[in-house]
This record gives structure tokens, C-alpha cells and sequence, in this order.
């Protein structure tokens, strides 16, 4: 792991970029002196710089005394994309925004998303819990479909916050039965992009005994800014 810028922000957090290989990343880590447990914070189009309200929820965790990562999947963020993934993006869009079918272009681009991603976040989560200030336990926030794939092959996971999108390839719909983990699921029921039904279902799936559903009104971004709270309060449940 290079790291190859470092900042500090005005709430104590220090922010820094880095690389691990051809995977670029950011981590922020508190303030406050000790080894602090770590999210690993995931997003199917890549998190630093691109989305400010995502960037914040890391930063607000940090500031509660979290260290939180992320890394860009491969052809997403800041990493180049082939040409057959420009193509299957480009004809999602395009059925979406014409109401068709899109279950099997959906899989054709996410399952292998999830398949490359999954063994390089372990990769990341192994050099993280070697860096000083950084003691564990870890949690996942994010990405449903990546976070159903950790949760179940990765034991360091201790808990995890999904963001309830209906739409998760096949293989990950069937490992959410293997799903022990602590879990608490968003779900924003105007979604406009995810059919509500396959997200009930989604979380109905799940093999966990302690699993939270919070239901709000909206679309896809629309998700209060209250749950953040909730969410580190879940994680203070069960990383600290």
C-alpha cells in the first residue's frame, strides 16, 4: 500500500489517498489516539470524488472514531473501463430509461463486478489491518451486492450496513441465506431504479437473526441524513 497524498480535515480527520497495485483508494482515520475499529465503505461507481454525499458519510464515521476505507471496482472511479463494459452500461441505461427488461444485462455487468472486487477488498482489508491506529473489529457499509459477497466469505466482517438496491445478481440473492452477520439494510421505497418488492424479498432472504430494515420515503439519493447516525450507532453496537 503507497500512500500518495495526506490532509488534514477541520474535523481532525486526516484523509489520505492511496494506492495498493493498480487499485486506487481513500482512508480517513480519527483523531482520537488508539487502534480504531475500520468500515470498509463500498460503491458499485466508485466512492472518493465522486459523490459528495457518500464522501460525507465516511468522513461523519471517521469523526466518530472509525477508520474508514474505500477502493474504486474495476471499471469503476477512477479505473479505466473496457469497451464491452462501456457497452453493457450504455444498454442498461438505455432499457432502463425504456422500462425493459434488464435482469440479464444486469448480470452480464454486475456479477463479474462483484466477482473481480471481492478478492481485491480482501487483498485491501489485509493491508489495512497491518497500517498502525488500525485494530479492527470490521464492518462493511455500502454496496449490497459486494457486502452480501464479504459477509459470507470474508470472517473479519463483523456486521454490515447495505443499501438495499433490488437489484443483486443470482449468486449473491442465493449467499444472502449464508448471511450470519449482524445486519441493517436501507431501503428508500420510491427508488427509482430498484424495484421495492426484490429488495423485501432481498432482505427476507437473509440467514441472520439480527437484521434491521429502515424503510424511508424517496428516491435513490433521498436517504436522510438521520441514518447515518443510525448507522454508527449499529456499528458502535457491534465494533466497539
Amino acid at each position: 500500500m503507497h500512500f500518495t497524498s495526506e490532509r488534514r480535515l477541520d474535523d481532525g480527520v486526516t484523509e489520505r489517498e492511496f494506492t495498493l497495485g493498480d487499485i486506487p483508494g481513500t482512508l480517513w482515520t480519527p483523531a482520537s489516539a488508539g487502534p480504531a475499529p475500520l468500515i470498509l465503505t463500498a460503491h458499485n461507481n466508485g466512492l472518493p470524488k465522486r459523490d459528495a454525499r457518500l464522501v460525507a458519510r465516511a468522513r461523519r464515521s471517521a469523526a466518530e472514531g472509525y477508520a474508514v476505507a474505500t477502493i474504486d471496482a474495476a471499471g469503476c472511479g477512477d479505473r479505466p473501463r473496457t469497451a464491452a463494459e462501456e457497452r453493457a452500461r450504455a444498454e442498461l441505461r438505455r432499457a432502463m430509461a425504456a422500462g425493459e427488461p434488464v435482469d440479464e444485462i444486469f448480470e452480464s455487468l454486475v456479477g463479474p463486478l462483484v466477482e473481480k472486487a471481492a478478492p481485491e477488498w480482501r487483498t485491501t482489508l489485509d493491508a489495512l489491518l497491518s497500517l498502525p491506529g488500525i485494530g479492527g473489529p470490521v464492518g462493511y457499509s455500502g454496496w449490497a451486492a459486494l457486502g452480501i459477497r464479504l459477509a459470507v466469505v470474508e470472517p473479519r466482517i463483523v456486521a454490515a450496513g447495505l443499501f438495499a438496491g433490488g437489484y443483486v445478481p443470482r449468486a449473491q440473492r442465493e449467499e444472502a441465506r449464508q448471511v450470519a452477520v449482524p445486519l441493517l439494510l436501507l431501503l428508500q421505497w420510491d427508488d427509482e431504479g430498484n424495484p421495492r418488492q426484490r429488495a423485501l424479498d432481498l432482505f427476507d432472504a437473509f440467514g441472520t437473526r439480527q437484521k434491521t430494515l429502515h424503510a424511508n420515503p424517496g428516491g435513490h439519493t433521498g436517504t436522510p441524513w438521520f441514518e447515518m447516525e443510525d448507522g454508527n450507532r449499529f456499528f458502535g453496537r457491534h465494533l466497539k
